[in-house]
Parts: C-alpha cells; structure tokens; sequence
C-alpha cells in the first residue's frame, strides 16, 4: 500500500532526550527496561522480555564510539542475542559492518567444544540517521534464505530438523532462515508519513524526540514518564547538553567537509569545461579558416576555366559547396 501523507503534527508531550544517549545512559538501568523492551516488542511482533544487558563496544569512551556509534547489547529471556546499534553519521561501508557484529557475537557466545546446536540466535538491529543504501521504506529485514538454483524453491527444514530446534527449546524456528541472524534497518530520514501503528510511533520518536500524547505503543509511556529531559539530574543535563553540542559539532564538520569538495568538484569541473571549451573553438577556427581558403582557391580556378568537377578534385569541397558560396 503506497504511502506518502506527511507526518501531521500534534499533541505532544515536551521534548524528550534523544533515543542513543538514553540508551548509553538511562535505558540499562533494569528500572527502565519496559522502555527499550516496548521498543523491541515491536519491532519484532513479539513479546520481548530482557534477562539482561551485557558489555559491549558501544560502552568505550573513545570519541568515535561516544557520538557516532551507540550500541546496547541484550540478551532475552530466550538466551538470544539481540545488538541494537545507533549510527548517525554515513558510514559507506555500513552493511559490513553490520555483518561484522552480527558474526562476532555469533563466536563470541559460543565456547569450544560446545556442539553447533549452541550457536545463539541473533538479532542485530540498527538505527540510521542517514541515506543507507537504495530504497524508499523506512524499514527493512533481512536473513539468510536458500533458493534453488535451477527449480528456484526455497531450502525448508526436514520434519527431523524441526523436531530438533524444537527439543533445543528453539520453537521460533519454523524455516532455515530462522536459524541465522536477523538484520532490521530502521532508516529515521525515510520516516514522513503520518503514524498508523506501534512502530510508526517509535519511529515518530526517534525522529522528533517527541511523543504525542494520543501513541500507545508499548514502552512509548514509560519512555514519556522516564525519558523527559527535566527529569534529569543536573549533572545528567549537562551531560547530555554536550551531548547535543559534540553531535552537532561532527554534523557541521561533516557538512562543511561535503561543502568543500563540492567546491573544489565545481572549480575543477569549470576548468576542465574551459579547456574543452577553447579546443573545441580552436578545432571550429581551425575548420572554418581551412574552409575559406579552399573556396578561395576554387574561385581563382574557376575564374581560369577550370570545369566545377575538377575543382572539387582539387580542393575537396562539394560541388553544393562550390556553386553556393563562390
């Protein structure tokens, strides 16, 4: 169903902070657990109960890990794995990225010696704020999936197989492709629609850091009530506050670099169109000049009795040629 009304605006409670820095700073405190599980019910059509929330590369305090990527790593209740990650700087090299931290949590979990069927089932979620490949949906998923390569039918589980994912307590798994990763793209600069369910009110969120006091999504109002800026302590505000300023700060870095190269793109190019400009008038000159000197030349010999036939053997040009302009 094709979509393009605009995102209307309403109601709305007063700015929250925004979803990656509640993330690193608020949403790993188990008191605010019912914010990102909301989230992720969700997002996965399914309910989500969080066991826990491990360490992981999102927590560094380098630079680069602090304002361009914030991740949040949870394990369920299921024992599986899910990376929730927050980019809002291009990245060209993203979706490996994405297969880099999808793989490594796969091994990391997994200790030797242990058979496959130990092999944890991952979910690596990522929020953009920027244009990520082709395509005009707001959100996208992906795994793995077998098709024939001369019947084009899609590889299925055995009766057997199913009976063993089953046993293995894996009773999600119903095809192949539930056994291996599960990619959601959430692409925030794609969302303008108005929202008409649970997820395009999430997305309504991470888009205005706002929520509009008619959205019901589950975690959306614990989220209204733990995730106000007033709310937070003084020290937590002036934390946050550098935050905003450090983004804005890369953002503008990053904007000014993009204006740079356009510039020099624009010199170079005017350049380049200048030379070809001038040896494209040089080669017409050139043609031009060649053109009257063999019409001279024609005139004189017609002017001695030489037949138009001849001439044209001579000097090159047509008998049209000939004839119109001497």
């Amino acid at each position: 169903m094709k979509r393009n009304n605009r995102t209307k605006t309403e109601s709305a409670t007063p700015t929250l902070i925004r979803f990656d820095w509640a993330m690193k700073r608020l949403l790993r405190q188990k008191a605010n657990f019912t914010v990102l599980e909301g989230f992720l019910s969700v997002l996965l059509n399914e309910e989500v109960k969080i066991g826990s929330i491990r360490e992981s590369e999102g927590n560094q305090e380098h630079p680069e890990d602090k304002f361009n990527r914030v991740d949040i790593f949870v394990e369920n209740t299921h024992g599986e794995l899910l990376i929730i990650e927050m980019q809002n700087s291009e990245q060209v090299d993203y979706f490996l990225r994405m297969l880099y931290g999808a793989s490594k949590a796969v091994t990391e979990h997994i200790s030797k010696g242990d058979p496959y069927s130990k092999v944890r089932k991952v979910y690596h979620i990522n929020i953009v704020y920027f244009e990520l490949g082709q395509g005009k949906d707001y959100v996208y998923v992906g795994s793995n999936e077998f098709r024939g390569l001369h019947y084009g039918d899609v590889l299925q589980l055995t009766k057997d197989q199913k009976t063993f994912f089953k046993r293995e307590n894996r009773k999600n798994v119903r095809d192949v492709k539930d056994l291996f990763p599960y990619y959601y793209l959430l692409c925030v600069k794609n969302f303008d629609v108005a929202a008409e369910n649970s997820l395009d009110e999430w997305m309504y969120y991470l888009k205005n850091n706002a929520i509009p006091d008619n959205f019901t999504a589950p975690g959306l109002d614990e989220a209204r009530k733990r995730l106000r800026y007033d709310n937070l302590s003084d020290e937590e505000k002036r934390n946050y506050d550098n935050h905003l300023e450090e983004t804005r700060n890369i953002r503008s870095s990053i904007d000014t670099a993009v204006f740079k190269g356009e510039l020099i793109g624009l010199e170079k190019g005017e350049a380049i169109g200048l030379e070809k400009g001038e040896a494209i008038g040089l080669e017409k000159g050139e043609a031009i000049g060649e053109r009257k000197k063999a019409l001279n030349i024609a005139r004189n010999l017609l002017s001695k009795g030489m037949s138009v036939h001849d001439v044209c053997d001579v000097t090159g040009l047509s008998e049209e040629q000939i004839i119109s302009d001497t």
